[in-house]
């Protein structure tokens, strides 16, 4: 084979004994290549040039290991909706190692639907088509729209059925990318089970891997758990600022490194609604889209209950200490949030009325039950005060709207720079196209029932560059109509 995966190498796995299942992906029957991110390949250094589909596919369905790989499979445990489970980890996933990208940073890449591990917990190891699109697409959306994230190398079909609830589903396995697969819940399995020597080295590595810096400090675990905390208030605010819902947010699925993982019934809200949820199984709205950020502190206070031996040997002080860090979260986040929605609207300097500017735009976008993206997108072409009528649409044409469109103008004039600027402004910060529902769906509906992969490519593509104008994509940017209206994700397992 041609194809070289750079320098594997294999941080994780010379971890001690514990910490991982070492095992090989299982081999699937006939592997198809359904897409290989060129651009992200090149970033991570692999040698791509003269290699056949055929040859990725076998590579990128874990038929052929590539030259020092050392397959494992990662333990953790997690608090799933509240309730902790001890033992979770990869229960269908494999990481290969780690390789330097061309700017010299570690990046993990692991499959993931690569067949039974010692974690599957009785299911099969396996992955469905649908899900495996459905990260593709918007992980790679989210690096797009300038969200941390996992990234989408590849997807190929492994020519066997997965039962799932829906009957038989053709399977697939996909490549994931990422600065690591550390979870909180990675710190939870050793901490469950009071093994203070796993818990420190665990540390020890996590730090080399994000925070080298807190090696310095006099109290390198709360300088890691404070580094932990102001990336994760960065990206929830992220999120909040793009309309997405995570979801599923466990704290198996909240990464040490800040970036999005685990895309599975996540899902883009249309109209403006708080209380927004897709996942079938958030029977209660636990993880809706207005609670993401108190749901972050609370998984971020588990944490924060792992690392207390670490953080000082008297508890006391340790509680104090990590409980104090906790609370900064708040401010960090409610700082970052400010600053993604003043920045939607063009707004550069911070006043002390914006926090309420945006909430009574919010409310009203609630009450109108407008499109999300669009009204905001809408404010690119209201910086003309004779241009509006957009706007309008979406916030309706009445004494309420005057209101506050006359207060967002107002602080416009504050801002003492140039129409262009404002609206360059708008532009870059809310984008044209997001991974719709419907659009996903559709795309999901025709590979898995025609093997017809050309919608999944197209909205991709489509993806690429969400925030230009680009009348060949136009089609991506409407909700869906009434009957087309996709209200319920499903995790893939």
């Amino acid at each position: 084979m041609s194809l070289s995966i750079g320098q594997i190498e294999a941080h994780y796995a010379r971890l001690p004994e514990g910490f991982f299942a070492a095992l090989p992906p299982t081999p699937v029957a006939a592997p198809r290549l359904i897409a290989f991110n060129d651009s992200l390949a090149r970033e991570l250094g692999l040698s791509i040039d003269g290699v056949s589909p055929e040859e990725l596919a076998r590579l990128f369905s874990g038929n052929e290991i590539p030259r020092g790989a050392t397959p494992v499979a990662v333990a953790y445990a997690g608090h799933q909706f509240g309730s902790f489970v001890p033992q979770l980890g990869d229960g269908r996933a494999i990481l290969l190692g780690e390789v330097r990208d061309r700017s010299g940073q570690l990046r993990d890449i692991a499959f993931k639907g690569s067949g039974r591990t010692p974690y599957s917990r009785g299911g099969d190891g396996r992955a469905a088509l649908g899900p495996v699109l459905r990260e593709y697409i918007v992980s790679e959306a989210m690096h797009a729209l300038g969200v941390p994230t996992t990234r989408a190398l590849a997807a190929v079909l492994t020519g066997e059925r997965v039962l799932r609830e829906q009957g038989p589903l053709p399977g697939a396995v996909f490549t994931r990318v990422a600065s690591s697969h550390l979870r909180v819940g990675t710190f939870q399995f050793f901490a469950a089970r009071e093994d203070q020597d796993s818990l420190r080295a665990l540390l020890t590595f996590a730090i080399e891997r994000h925070d080298p810096s807190a090696k310095e400090s006099d109290n390198p675990a709360l300088a890691f758990l404070n580094g932990v905390i102001e990336r994760q208030a960065h990206l929830i605010a992220r999120w909040m600022a793009l309309g997405f819902v995570h979801g599923v947010m466990n704290t198996d699925n909240m990464t040490i490194s800040g970036e999005t993982i685990d895309y599975g019934p996540c899902a883009f809200m249309e109209a403006y609604d708080p209380a927004t949820v897709f996942s079938s199984i958030d029977q209660f709205g636990r993880y809706a889209y207005g609670r993401q950020a108190a749901i972050a502190q609370w998984n971020l206070a588990r944490l924060a209950e792992a690392l207390l031996p670490l953080i000082d040997t008297d508890e006391e002080q340790a509680v104090k200490q990590a409980s104090d860090a906790i609370s900064g979260f708040a401010h960090l986040y409610h700082k970052a949030y400010d600053e993604a929605f003043r920045t939607k609207l063009g707004l550069k300097k911070r006043e002390d009325e914006d926090h309420d500017l945006v909430a009574s735009l919010l409310l009203r976008m609630q009450q109108k039950q407008a499109d999300f993206t669009l009204t905001f997108r809408a404010f690119l072409s209201a910086v003309d005060p004779q241009s509006d009528q957009t706007l309008r649409q979406y916030l309706g044409d009445d004494d309420v709207t005057d209101a506050l469109i006359t207060r967002w103008r107002e602080r416009l004039l504050r801002e003492g720079v140039s129409q262009t600027d404002i609206e360059t402004r708008i532009k870059a910060a809310n984008p044209k196209r997001i991974p719709r529902n419907h659009r996903v769906e559709e795309a999901i509906q025709a590979a898995q029932v025609s093997d017809d992969f050309e919608p999944f490519h197209r909205l991709a593509r489509a993806l690429q560059c969400p925030y230009d104008d680009d009348p060949e994509y136009e089609t991506y940017e409407a909700p869906a109509a009434p009957h087309e209206r996709v209200r319920v994700t499903f995790c893939g397992t």
